[in-house]
């Protein structure tokens, strides 16, 4: 796992002891140092140059916003999360638009503050950093991406059921290629286990999703998602065959 330093700048002392708990328990963090004194949290700053600075807007000395001013006057490359009593549109801009990512109002969990925290690292690790796990959620997120983009193209819409079935039966035929082979005895339950419904029932609402979309008649952008399989008038896919198309579509794009 990978080490960040963290500088933790609050005015409430059991704030900050719910906070460094919350920290030892996700673990991965190096507490360098916390203040409610905003020029000492500068002095902290500037020793440790830390990955992320939590900042509370109501500080001794320099004010949360005068900590602010000074980290991006400097330019100082770390996470800025601020904290504050004060919920209105105007100091919420401000803090964004000085580079804050994420402006928690009080009364608000040091958990979920981590979890905001760890979330801005992750996407910002490069690929050769990160663990298999956020490696598999990236991949996971982009494959989604890709197949919900596919099903727009073409006219499948999302509040179907459908919808996600087939976005199921696209991912694990990507994951086992060979599960194509037995729709009825393998995929359709495993869809069906995942939705808690009947594999009989995951098979109607695709063979459903796929009627939608050859009904509304996107010839073009069908035939450009299955390249050389060209398909006229009133022809369309089986289930199967649609999955098969979609998955080794991605496949060749390089998502596995």
């Amino acid at each position: 796992m990978n080490t960040y330093k963290i500088v933790v700048l609050v005015s409430n002392d059991e704030f900050l002891v719910e906070m460094k708990a919350s920290l030892e328990r996700q673990g991965g963090f190096t507490l360098c140092g916390v203040s409610n004194n905003g020029n000492v949290g500068i002095a902290l700053i500037n020793q440790h140059r830390p990955d992320c600075v939590l900042i509370d807007t109501v500080l001794c000395g320099e004010d949360g916003f005068g900590v602010l001013n000074y980290i991006k006057e400097n330019n100082i490359p770390c996470n800025i999360f601020m904290i504050s009593n004060f919920s209105d549109d105007r100091r919420v801009s401000k803090a964004e638009a000085k580079g804050a990512k994420y402006y928690f109002v009080k009364p608000v969990s040091a958990d979920t503050v981590t979890e905001r925290m760890v979330e801005v690292l992750e996407e910002q690790a490069p690929e050769y950093l990160v663990s298999e796990q956020i490696r598999d959620k990236r991949r996971v997120s982009s494959l989604d991406e890709k197949i919900s983009n596919i099903f727009i193209s073409i006219g499948i819409p999302p509040h179907i059921k459908g919808y996600q079935y087939l976005r199921e039966g696209i991912k694990m035929t990507i994951e086992n290629p060979s599960i194509i082979n037995n729709v009825t005895k393998e995929l359709y339950p495993s869809i069906g286990a995942k939705f808690s419904t009947s594999a009989s029932k995951v098979e109607r609402a695709i063979r459903h999703a796929i009627e939608v979309a050859w009904n509304r008649g996107r010839v073009d952008a069908i035939n450009a998602i299955f390249g050389v399989r060209v398909y006229i008038g009133s022809e369309r896919p089986t289930n199967s065959e649609f999955i098969a198309l979609v998955a080794d579509k991605l496949i060749l794009e390089g998502l596995m």
